[in-house]
């Protein structure tokens, strides 16, 4: 039966504690496949219903690559498997997507690097546990390929959750705007988490952060366009790629120069008078389609390359397709008509600090059907860990910053009181979900093993290395 889950405001520490009765903190621990449980890769193929076919092979292609890669791409199983688990009742603003890959560092306006949760495609009001639950499934898995043993992987994700029950309750004891104006800036991840880690381990979080602090429109123009006649144009790299004028449904120059006119007009009359008046400072270049993720590709996502009337300084936006988010089936229908609006108002929500340029909207599209889109830029120092090259200790601090900012994101939107007084102060529920994610990591296996199945029997078209 599908919950209709809405954001309410009220504090209610009470309402936390008698969770406890109905859903005691153990309870979490359980999982199993339910009887007739979907075949996942029939999941695959109905996501696929929506997207451009010819991508989907490189879709799959990175899903085959390991256990980890097929959970980042499978946030529709897991949605599926968390409909049938406990919950609290206690609803939060959820990121739909809690991966640790999902978190990572990004510009505030102030020009500090933030790190936090920073994908927000699957975004819908939900049980909090759905959230902690996918971020403590990844660590698991994480752990996993770095080869750690049971006993270490267990200790790990015990933190993390452990993390997210220190952090409700450091919001809980604040005042609300306290909580809501809390972030992690990435300069004090390592002196606040990083208690443990050697000196390479904290050299690779620094260049990882530096290197995100070089990620920008500049670099972005840099890396993906040449000059063809005497003008910057997105070069063509396919099929990752693929600039307007080489597509298929775009032969007429007038007609693509209409429409993507057309698009932007749209966009700039969303945008805040000021974002509006900064955006008009720049003209439009080129437009390109390009192949993003594990679990976005096959979704339309287009860059667009601006430049500024004056000294010609560029900046590259992203349109990202917005499509009904995979917790819909099992939450209810988001309350916003527009998908690109209910991934950058659950972003603000959850968020501390947002891309200046992000605003949503619903464009015709050259195939003559029209689709949801949020936009921002492409760069605006992104950093990502890269989890294959962590030590332990290296996993550690950065699960338990995962950890912490989302329990800040949570207790932004959700009843924070009432969270807190759920978790408690002992480690019932850190334990309880180390276990799920230790058995649904096992389940992760069994489903990547389905898909390479379903590969080499030519049910699904797979290409590698792309």
């Amino acid at each position: 039966m599908t919950k209709i889950s809405r954001l309410e405001n009220g504090e209610d520490a009470g309402r936390g504690r008698a969770a406890r009765r109905t859903t005691p903190r153990s309870a979490h621990a359980e999982w199993a496949p339910a009887a007739g449980r979907e075949d996942p890769v029939a999941i695959l193929r109905r996501q696929a219903e929506t997207r451009l076919p010819e991508l989907l092979p490189i879709r799959y292609g990175r899903m085959a690559v390991s256990p980890f890669s097929f959970y980042r791409g499978a946030a529709a199983v897991m949605a599926a498997d968390l409909a049938a688990t406990p919950d609290a009742g206690l609803v939060v603003q959820l990121c739909g997507d809690a991966h640790i890959n999902n978190f990572g560092g990004f510009a505030a306006p102030d020009r500090r690097l933030v790190f936090g949760p920073n994908d927000f495609d699957e975004t819908l009001p939900g049980p909090w546990e759905w959230d902690v639950k996918r971020m403590a499934a990844s660590i698991e898995i994480a752990a996993r390929e770095l080869g750690l043993g049971r006993k270490r992987r267990r200790r790990i994700v015990t933190a993390a959750v452990g993390q997210y029950r220190a952090g409700m309750a450091e919001f809980a004891a604040e005042t609300m705007l306290q909580a809501w104006y809390e972030r992690l800036d990435a300069d004090e991840l390592t002196a606040r988490f990083g208690t443990r880690l050697d000196a390479d381990g904290r050299q690779l979080f620094d260049r990882t952060f530096a290197k995100g602090r070089r990620k920008d429109s500049a670099r972005a123009a840099r890396k993906l366009t040449e000059v063809v006649d005497g003008q910057l144009r997105f070069a063509a790299v396919p099929p990752l790629l693929a600039p307007l004028r080489e597509l298929k449904e775009s032969s007429d120059p007038d007609e693509r120069a209409a429409w993507v006119n057309e698009v932007l007009e749209q966009y700039a009359a969303g945008l805040h008078a000021d974002r509006e008046h900064l955006f008009r400072s720049y003209r439009i270049v080129d437009m390109a389609r390009k192949v993003v993720g594990v679990g976005s590709v096959g979704t339309r996502a287009w860059i667009v390359l601006l430049v500024s009337h004056g000294v010609g300084d560029p900046l590259v936006l992203q349109a990202k397709e917005a499509v009904a988010s995979v917790l819909e089936p099992y939450l209810g229908a988001s309350e916003f008509e527009n998908h690109g609006e209910r991934v950058v108002r659950g972003q603000r929500m959850m968020q501390a600090a947002t891309d200046i340029f992000l605003s949503w909207q619903r464009s015709t599209g050259l195939d003559g059907l029209e689709h949801d889109f949020y936009v921002r830029q492409l760069w605006d120092w992104k950093a990502s860990a890269d989890l294959s090259r962590m030590s332990e200790h290296g996993l550690i601090t950065y699960t338990l910053a995962c950890a912490w900012s989302l329990a800040r994101s949570h207790a932004r939107s959700g009843d924070r009181l009432a969270i807190a007084a759920y978790l408690g102060k002992g480690e019932k529920f850190d334990e309880a979900i180390a276990e799920f994610s230790c058995r649904y990591a096992d389940q992760n296996e069994r489903d990547h093993a389905r898909l390479l199945e379903a590969i080499a029997a030519g049910e699904l078209e797979a290409m590698e290395g792309v």
